[in-house]
């Protein structure tokens, strides 16, 4: 009990630590004066930070979080949001690729970025991020933004510079100012500051969704009773009696959500579905940075759309000849699901953790890696290769060594089908199966197989889905528990039960290609014990080969090419070991457990209830409980499966 509550008292410090880090960084500095005062105090200090437009902007503070990622990472992989998303590195890639054309003033800035993949697959998610990763970067230094006090578009104060004026302002500070003044601001200017730029107010502003600062979303309603206003505001009625006239600028509600992401990003959830005038003007406004209000000239606007829609949605607009123009003024980024089984179950990880449910339940180690495998077997493709199973590929996407391909052909297999991974099990699908079974059980402990059998119910009993399907999701749950459960719970108990595992397998391997160098040079072997000269020993060679079907007249190219990968590690100052080789591997583990099978059994035995049979048996239990992530029920049944497997063999 001392140890939890010391490492609680280390997590709690280390959050405090985190939270005062937090503080320091990000204590922004609030600014207010005059126009006059900012291009003195600020334009000069820093002309290419304050010109910057809504994809600049969103290209620095993406550049900005990934060096935040880096800086705390040890390996130098691909970061960004790495923390909240998994296996989405590809549309993260192309993301980034976007903002970084789009900023650099190509043709891409005139296109609305829309995201496109199947439902739960992290498209909101990605969009929140980028909407909180702006609000943090605008209290940075590097992210001050600043604005004219009271303008709800919160526009760029350099727009206040008249055009006769900014060719001069051009050659003073290299920069180019590329905005207007909208009718609002000029009508306070007006009627306020007599026409009088210099006086006029600008205050530096953080952008916020809750304040409605540089952040909006829009979500789509009944499409038949939705109102343009949503988006560009309409007449302020109220107002009208006071200013007199609906003409005056200051008499609009400046409402709409186009306004309040002016400067920053505006999210549209389902663009598909809106209206065909609210998608002209927003890829207007994509296109041309203004939009068109009645009673007002165009109003510039500068701000970045996201839009995220499902594949059903865009199918469905694909059919209509009429959207062909509108699709050359997107760029479309598909958001598939992760075909890493590990991103799956980290996803899993992170949904569960916000659930109340999961927080006094415990899950075997294994428990969500095998949910993940289910869900990754469900969206791959059957590969063009023969030789190359569900179960082979889906290794080869987690990053594991397959024999016969090398991580280099990874790119060519994921080509071969354009659309995996756009369509089968969802995240959200197993977390709610996850949360049935937790909901049912007694004991507060959810085993691997019990997740199995709750997500073969949740199949079984989901009238959506067809019966064609359904029973190829089932085959999948049974792959998952053959070709990956089973292993894994088999090395788990085989490592309980005997301590030096990893240094028994190593000498085993030693031994292997001692024997095989001997075999291959067609010379003796020094026997370590007795210390006279042998032959080499032919049939342990085949005992450790036949573990993995390699045949009598493949023997020979087998051992030559593990000999081959030896020296090429030994070239490289590397150590040689099992995990070097996957298929020696996975022959060195079925000889150990051949080896040792009769005395598992012996462990594992409810036949036996001898007082030494029971201490063997609970030896091992608090082995998995204390070194592989087990509770008490758990480890006992994974004693039972592993023995029922062996009865089995």
């Amino acid at each position: 009990m001392a140890t939890t509550n010391g490492g609680q008292h280390d997590r709690h410090e280390k959050f405090l630590d985190s939270l005062n880090s937090f503080t320091r960084e990000h204590r922004a500095k609030q600014w207010e004066g005059t126009f006059g005062d900012f291009l003195q105090q600020v334009v000069v200090q820093q002309p290419q930070l304050v010109t910057r437009s809504s994809h600049e902007y969103i290209w620095d503070m993406l550049r900005w979080m990934q060096r935040k990622e880096a800086e705390e990472a040890e390996d130098e992989e691909f970061r960004l949001f790495s923390h909240e998303l998994f296996g989405m590195d590809q549309p993260l890639r192309r993301i980034m690729d976007y903002f970084k054309a789009a900023s650099a003033g190509s043709e891409v800035g005139r296109r609305l970025l829309l995201l496109l993949g199947p439902p739960s697959g992290g498209k909101s998610s990605l969009v929140i991020l980028l909407k909180r990763g702006l609000e943090e970067y605008s209290h940075t230094d590097e992210g001050a933004i600043y604005a004219l006090k009271g303008s709800p578009l919160h526009e760029n104060p350099l727009n206040l510079v008249p055009y006769t004026l900014r060719s001069e302002f051009r050659e003073t500070y290299g920069v180019d100012i590329r905005g207007e003044l909208s009718p609002y601001c000029r009508s306070v200017l007006e009627h306020e500051y007599d026409g009088d730029f210099m006086q006029y107010p600008v205050e530096r502003v953080f952008l916020s969704e809750a304040n409605r600062v540089g952040v909006g979303t829009y979500a789509p309603h009944d499409p038949t009773t939705a109102d343009i206003a949503d988006l560009i505001g309409s007449v302020d009625l109220a107002k009208v009696s006071e200013y007199g006239d609906e003409g005056d600028p200051r008499a609009w509600s400046w409402s709409g959500a186009v306004y309040s992401a002016s400067r920053g990003l505006l999210e549209m959830i389902e663009i598909l579905k809106v209206k065909r005038e609210f998608l002209y003007l927003l890829l207007t406004l994509t296109q041309e940075k203004n939009v068109k209000v009645s009673r007002f000239p165009l109003i510039h606007v500068d701000e970045t759309i996201v839009a995220h829609t499902n594949l059903a949605e865009f199918r469905k607009f694909l059919q209509e000849k009429e959207n062909e123009a509108l699709l050359d003024r997107m760029v479309i980024v598909q958001v598939p699901y992760t075909l890493n089984y590990r991103d799956e179950a980290r996803i899993y990880r992170k949904l569960i953790a916000q659930a109340p449910t999961f927080r006094e339940v415990h899950l075997d180690p294994h428990a969500l890696e095998v949910a993940a495998v289910f869900a990754v077997l469900s969206r791959l493709k059957p590969s063009e290769r023969e030789d190359l199973d569900l179960s082979k590929k889906l290794r080869l996407y987690a990053g594991e060594a397959v024999e016969g391909y090398s991580q280099s052909e990874v790119d060519r297999i994921h080509q071969e089908f354009e659309d995996e991974g756009l369509s089968g099990v969802s995240p959200r699908f197993v977390v709610n199966a996850l949360s049935n079974a937790i909901s049912r059980s007694e004991v507060k402990s959810l085993t691997s197989m019990e997740v199995l059998v709750t997500i073969k119910d949740a199949i079984e009993n989901d009238a959506r889905i067809e019966a064609k399907q359904k029973r190829q999701w089932v085959d999948f749950l049974v792959t998952a528990r053959k070709d990956f459960y089973n292993h894994w719970v088999k090395e788990d108990v085989h490592k309980a039960l005997f301590v030096s595992f990893e240094e028994e397998s190593q000498n085993l391997l030693d031994k292997y290609l001692d024997e095989v160098e001997a075999m291959l040079d067609n010379r003796e072997v020094t026997d370590p014990i007795t210390g006279e000269s042998r032959a080499p020993d032919e049939r342990f060679l085949r005992a450790v080969e036949e573990k993995i079907n390699i045949s009598d007249a493949g023997k020979t190219t087998f051992r030559q090419e593990v000999v081959r990968k030896a020296m090429i590690a030994y070239k490289k100052g590397e150590s040689f070991t099992l995990d070097s080789h996957a298929r020696l591997k996975e022959a060195m583990e079925k000889y150990l457990f051949e080896e040792r099978r009769d005395v598992l059994r012996l462990v594992t035995s409810v036949a036996r209830p001898d007082e030494e049979a029971r201490e063997k048996i609970a030896a091992v239990e608090e082995r998995l409980i204390s070194e592989y992530g087990y509770d008490r029920h758990s480890a006992r049944e994974a004693l039972n499966y592993v023995t029922t497997l062996l009865s089995q063999e």
